[in-house]
């Protein structure tokens, strides 16, 4: 993919390092030149000087062919005219951009563009790891009101149907790993000794899941 990142910070120099290790083909935007010292030597994207809502800044970037736009520099109003710009103006197909102030989230809502919320996101993070630290969330969406996980299930399950384990509006099987091979379960799909589960949770189901889980697991 071609991903133009906005903001050369930690977060976004650490997303475009790992990015580009992966393959992906990466350009990366700050209006301070100095920051491109954050990027490895080797870096193996492109770095361009410029704000992120400049066209000659983002037409530079390729953003006409760009398949996702992330604005992560310090400012909430940067990150919304940049993210809105990608969007509206250049119809990148995935845009994503941080917030601060949790309380400008609906607004990007609004406009349709998903929010990594600095503040609300390692609050809900840090919860998580104390209250639910066998739950490790391996997406989210919107602003961490779904999440999906991985779980082993405890051997009292075995032999259960895995639709027992769903609760409408809450918690839903939507993958099993068994023997290293995933599949989508279906009706009638019964729990096997070491299967690891894909969950689709409410966040405010944790808790429930937790506990149905710890039932055996005995934390």
């Amino acid at each position: 993919m071609r991903l133009i990142i906005v903001g050369c910070g930690r977060v976004g120099s650490t997303l475009a390092t790992r990015l580009v290790a992966e393959g992906h083909d990466v350009h990366v935007i700050d209006r301070v030149a100095g920051t491109r010292r954050l990027l490895p030597d080797n870096f193996g994207g492109l770095f361009h000087v410029g704000n992120g809502y400049s066209r000659a800044a983002l037409e530079s970037a390729g953003v006409e062919h760009a398949d996702a736009f992330i604005a992560v520099t310090s400012r909430d109003d940067s990150n919304i005219v940049c993210a809105r710009t990608a969007k509206k103006t250049y119809r990148v197909p995935m845009v994503f951009a941080r917030v601060y102030d949790p309380r400008r989230a609906g607004l990007y809502r609004e406009l349709g563009i998903p929010t990594i919320a600095s503040v609300s996101w390692t609050v809900d993070r840090i919860h998580r790891m104390l209250l639910h630290r066998h739950l490790e969330p391996e997406v989210t969406f919107g602003n961490g009101e779904t999440v999906l996980l991985r779980s082993s299930l405890p051997h009292y399950l075995t032999g259960r149907p895995v639709t027992d384990f769903d609760v409408d509006g809450e918690i839903h099987v939507v993958e099993i790993t068994r023997s290293g091979h995933s599949f989508l379960p279906v009706h009638g799909t019964l729990a096997e000794p070491h299967d690891v589960v894909t969950f689709a949770v409410a966040a405010k189901s944790l808790g429930r899941l937790r506990a149905f889980l710890d039932k055996e697991l005995g934390t």
